[in-house]
């Protein structure tokens, strides 16, 4: 039969149950913190050059749709206007 070590504090008595659960949580974010940081090395980070590129990519497409969808809603606003108008409304 296996015997079971338990910690003793300062004063001789075993930890209370907060206690433990505080240090396991303790320890539980320190290999959190110890594990981000040996993937964060392993991440491959993009360039400033693919950066901008993508950046520029980005800004266009949010432009070209922006127009578009200006244009649609003034044919949508035209439609539903010439529409009541037909009801006299």
């Amino acid at each position: 039969m296996a015997t079971q070590a338990v910690k003793v504090n300062n004063e001789g008595r075993e930890p209370s149950e907060f206690g433990q659960k505080v240090s396991g949580s303790v320890q539980n974010a320190r290999e959190f913190l110890r594990e981000v940081r040996v993937e964060m090395k392993q991440v491959t980070w993009p360039s400033r050059e693919d950066v901008i590129s993508t950046t520029g990519v980005v800004i266009v497409a949010v432009a070209f749709f922006g127009v578009f969808l200006w244009i649609v809603d003034l044919g949508v606003e035209r439609a539903v206007r010439y529409i009541l108008k037909m009801f006299g409304v």
